[in-house]
């Protein structure tokens, strides 16, 4: 049998006993092919690589160590519920790296949006390398690939960056999940132990919130994105939209128009409302929200989100719009 091809024998994991069943035999190969070395995992705080931290502490502890690069385009409130899930609840070995000033740097004046995906992921990269070769004893490299990313770009997960560290670091890969589609992923990492909004989150571009704050990133407006963001996220777990709805997130382009604010002009940005239903994301219809909701959402975002005077909702399919803006 090729080694990517996965086994006949794996069973589809639907089911809290299939998958403490499979974590059972992912800790037998995990102890045999790493033994007392040490394991370098890149912890993004997204399902995949999340499960695997999971899983990979069950089997070694604190020979596995996570590392969380904080690059400032994470939703809010992710960065503390990776410290508080991994190093509070699970005890692991995290080591936290505040990257934030430094990517943002990097991305100053740059608005071109394939631009922008490679300076982060580039320095993401060069971050991790950083991390990596201050660590000793490390042989194993760990990374959250599941299956489809094998059938669609072979066995290295591209996207989240770490197959392109330098050859002369010379590791070697765990890949437990390799084998798992997306929702089976999600089953283990409910066996696990870890909580509903981790195991559940909704689709993450890998450059995080530097797509969604459209044109040259700049604080203000990307602090715009992450509390109007928060806000649609609230609402819609109020409103018993969370689960319903595909993915949903808000959208700062780099424009301002003139609006009111307690009886003075105001100049400031629109907020962007995204909300899509699909099965492969080739396709996506947009939900229907109710009216009611949306005018309420918009209340609040133009209440409490600074710099912010108008919002709309995106009506446009796909196609003829992708799912992201950028």
């Amino acid at each position: 049998m090729e080694n990517n091809v996965r086994p006949s024998s794996l069973a589809r994991i639907t089911s809290v006993e299939l998958a403490n069943k499979f974590i059972d035999e992912q800790i037998k190969e995990v102890k045999a092919q790493v033994g007392d070395k040490k394991v370098l995992l890149a912890l993004s705080g997204g399902v995949d690589s999340s499960v695997v931290a999971a899983l990979l502490i069950k089997a070694i502890g604190k020979n596995v160590v996570c590392v969380h690069v904080n690059h400032g385009l994470l939703r809010k409130g992710e960065p503390e519920q990776v410290v508080e899930v991994f190093s509070n609840q699970l005890d692991a070995n995290l080591v936290y790296v505040d990257a934030c000033d430094r990517f943002l740097s990097k991305l100053e004046n740059v608005s071109e949006p394939e631009q922008k995906r490679k300076i982060i992921g580039a320095e993401f990269i060069r971050v991790f390398e950083e991390e990596a070769r201050k660590l000793e004893g490390i042989e194993f490299l760990a990374q959250g690939t599941i299956y489809p990313d094998i059938l669609e770009s072979g066995p290295v997960k591209a996207h989240h960056n770490v197959g392109g560290l330098p050859d002369d670091l010379q590791f070697e890969l765990v890949e437990p999940l390799k084998f798992l589609y997306k929702d089976e992923v999600r089953v283990v990492g409910k066996a696990l132990g870890l909580p509903d909004a981790m195991v559940y989150r909704q689709p993450f571009p890998g450059p995080g919130l530097g797509v969604r704050c459209l044109g040259a990133i700049t604080r203000d407006r990307l602090e715009a994105v992450r509390e109007s963001d928060a806000i649609l996220r609230e609402e819609f777990a109020k409103n018993g939209l969370e689960g319903k709805v595909w993915q949903y997130f808000t959208v700062v382009p780099d424009f301002k128009s003139v609006g009111v604010k307690d009886d003075m002009r105001t100049y400031a940005y629109p907020v962007i409302i995204r909300a899509v239903n699909t099965v492969d994301a080739m396709t996506a219809t947009v939900e229907n929200v109710p009216f009611e909701l949306l005018q309420h959402i918009t209340k609040r975002i133009t209440t409490e989100v600074k710099n912010v005077n108008r919002v709309l909702f995106d009506l446009t399919p796909k196609p003829s719009g992708t799912i992201e803006w950028e």
